[in-house]
């Protein structure tokens, strides 16, 4: 019986994703290429004894924003510039804008306090550091913020920058430690805030020192149940190897967080500093943008009239046109030299890269859509500071002027010419990491944000071919490389998501001896496992921080089960959608951990949420208990000893269970 359900197991892990769609998940620019990721939406509310808290993502700026409400108050954190959402919330909620707290000054997107600010009448909090130049009330630390019956205290958090500020939310039942904290960019749930975006009023280093001081003589003594509320996600720039989840504990960072693993301050700084991405060009403006005081946005602004088609337009040198969509209609047919930065992705955070906010300033931007598409794109713009003006394609060819077009090709019809030696030039425009973990083939790697410059290397006469995760930012490669001069571009359509998922092959990491991995690279999603010791000290150490299941037969969970766990059959872990769902960790247990790593497996093909598997079960839990190097968990009774072939055996003094081991 036993080997049926491992082996009907196994078969539900390996038909949940085909081997070579295993090769990747979406990275976090495809992830946001959805319409709902270009606007804010209420993802979750969280609720306290006297308040709740509400909290908006924009994905495609991988921006939190929260809405405290208590007592028909409300307090608006770090919001974005577009500010309806937030309005609209607290008009639901019947709640009175009180607020708007900054928790620093923002670098990747135009903050909306200043918009709230006209619209609520209410005032702005922010450091007293912050070097505002706009009304605003300053916080110290200690200072505090009512909101009804609860209140948010101000505690300074310099690192990411020098006006870091954190909001430790208490409720009308809290104890001496916070029940949640809004952590901005100090604290993301897996990463911290990145040090090195002044540009030189500071070092990286000494404020990565400042980050953890902030964090081991502050926030790491809030309380392990505190829940961790960050200003972004997955996908920002504003740190690096972000987490998708929305929210944590100060616990669960604790045990989880690579940056918070380093005791000793010089291993902290290196980590820290160690594998930053590039930062946007924009991000400077923007921050100055937010600490002078963003100018007030007519948002129901008609569209200005259409800039005059003109050879002009299609000058690199006068002119940088935006083409507002997908990169098919792109190729088919856009005026010379036009760069494709497409609506349905992280568009406002490309232009900010792409576009040099010179450029924008002098009046030189023109974006390139319907009349629809143009609306959206100038009211997104608004989120990273940039104006625009406009043309329609209808307005382009009715004046009779030349239009480009460029060639896609498939990932079947390039691996083919590949296999020939028929094959262009191929140029890989991700970043160099993305680059090494999986290719296509033999391709240059020449980054996006550096091709400009880079494709000096190559020969303009030549085909070349871009290829991208999702073709997103291939289609841009195409418009950079015409505007230098290149006349046979093409982009490979899908990407290398549609490469693997036609089934053909990779190339992974170099080794270090030298040579490629043989055979294709897969990344496949199993559970992690967690040792005997690692999830006694959770048990004892960080209660409420993750969920425990125990998928024995019922009498052997009654004979003896761990502090905590709760019983549940396997068929309904596996198909219970609920076991899904959740941030904290949910951690796997049976008896030799054979069954429990199965069904981890399933799990782990459905969910990003951590899964963890009981490494040889309670039966080595047990072993290891009786050792005599650890205590059992914390109110559990004695187990029984095991003998190395983990058949229970009466321990001296203690009365033996079978617990199914």
């Amino acid at each position: 019986m036993k080997n049926t359900i491992c082996a009907l197991l196994l078969m539900a892990v390996s038909s949940a994703a085909p081997a070579h769609a295993r090769l990747a998940e979406k990275d976090a620019e495809a992830l946001a290429h959805d319409d709902a990721s270009a606007r804010y939406e209420l993802i979750e509310t969280y609720r306290h004894p006297g308040f709740e808290i509400l909290q908006f993502k924009l994905g495609v700026l991988s921006h939190y924003s929260y809405l405290l409400v208590s007592g028909g108050k409300a307090l608006v954190v770090d919001p974005g510039r577009d500010v309806d959402a937030h309005l609209e919330a607290a008009r639901a909620a019947e709640a009175e804008i009180a607020g708007v707290f900054l928790t620093h000054s923002h670098a990747d997107f135009v903050a909306g306090h200043l918009e709230l600010a006209a619209r609520a009448n209410c005032p702005v909090y922010a450091n007293k550091e912050s070097g505002a130049g706009y009304p605003f009330q300053p916080l110290s630390d200690g200072s505090e913020i009512r909101v009804g019956a609860a209140r948010v205290q101000a505690v300074t958090t310099p690192g990411h920058t020098p006006d870091g500020m954190c909001g430790y939310v208490f409720g009308p039942e809290s104890g001496a430690q916070p029940e949640a904290i809004f952590t901005g960019d100090t604290l993301f749930v897996g990463s911290v805030g990145r040090p090195d975006l002044l540009e030189g009023t500071m070092s990286a280093a000494a404020l990565a020192s400042m980050l953890y001081d902030s964090w081991t003589q502050k926030l790491s003594k809030a309380g392990d149940a505190a829940r961790v509320l960050p200003a972004h996600g997955a996908g920002s720039l504003c740190g690096a190897h972000l987490s998708d989840d929305p929210s944590s504990t100060i616990g669960a960072e604790k045990q989880s967080n690579p940056y918070l693993r380093h005791a000793f301050r010089s291993d902290f700084i290196a980590a820290v500093l160690e594998g930053l991405p590039e930062a946007p060009r924009y991000f400077a403006h923007n921050a100055r943008l937010n600490r002078t005081g963003p100018p007030l946005v007519e948002w129901d602004a008609p569209l200005p009239p259409e800039t005059p088609p003109g050879p002009a337009l299609a000058d690199p040198s006068e002119f940088f046109v935006v083409d507002l969509r997908d990169a098919a209609d792109h190729a088919r047919a856009h005026i010379p030299n036009s760069l494709n930065i497409a609506l349905r992705g992280r568009f406002e955070t490309w232009t900010g890269t792409m576009v040099p906010w010179e450029t924008m300033e002098k009046g030189r931007l023109i974006l390139c859509g319907s009349r629809g598409e143009l609306a959206e794109a100038l009211r997104r713009l608004h989120r990273v500071g940039y104006r625009a003006g406009i043309v329609t394609m209808e307005s382009w060819k009715a004046a009779g002027l030349p239009v480009a077009a460029s060639a896609l090709i498939s990932p079947a019809e390039l691996h083919a010419a590949m296999r020939a030696g028929t094959a262009p030039i191929v140029v890989d425009v991700r970043l160099p990491n993305e680059w090494m973990a999986s290719r296509i083939g033999n391709v240059i790697n020449l980054p996006l944000t550096h091709l400009a410059e880079l494709s000096a290397k190559l020969d303009p006469s030549q085909p070349v071919v871009a290829v991208c995760n999702s073709a997103y930012r291939s289609s841009m490669a195409a418009g950079v490389l015409a505007r230098n001069g290149f006349t046979k571009v093409s982009s490979m359509t899908g990407g290398s998501e549609a490469w693997v998922e036609a089934g053909l092959p990779t190339i992974g990491a170099e080794r270090a001896g030298g040579g490629a991995a043989p055979g294709p690279v897969r990344a496949v999603r199993l559970p992690e496992r967690i040792s005997p010791l690692d999830l006694h000290r959770m048990i004892a150490d960080l209660p409420g921080t993750f969920e425990l299941v125990d998928i024995r037969p019922v009498a052997q969970f009654s004979d003896y089960h761990l502090p905590g766990s709760k019983n549940v059959d396997i068929a309904d872990l596996i198909a219970d959608p609920a076991f899904l769902a959740g941030t904290v960790p949910l951690v796997v247990v049976d008896r030799d951990g054979t069954l429990a790593m199965a069904a981890g497996g399933i799990l782990s093909q459905k969910t990003k949420r951590p899964i963890k598997v009981l490494h040889g079960g309670l039966s080595r839990y047990w072993d290891d208990s009786m050792a005599g190097s650890w205590n059992a968990a914390p109110g559990a009774a004695p187990p029984p000893a095991a003998s190395p072939a983990g058949v229970p055996t009466p321990a001296p003094k203690t009365k033996k269970r079978s617990a199914g081991c």
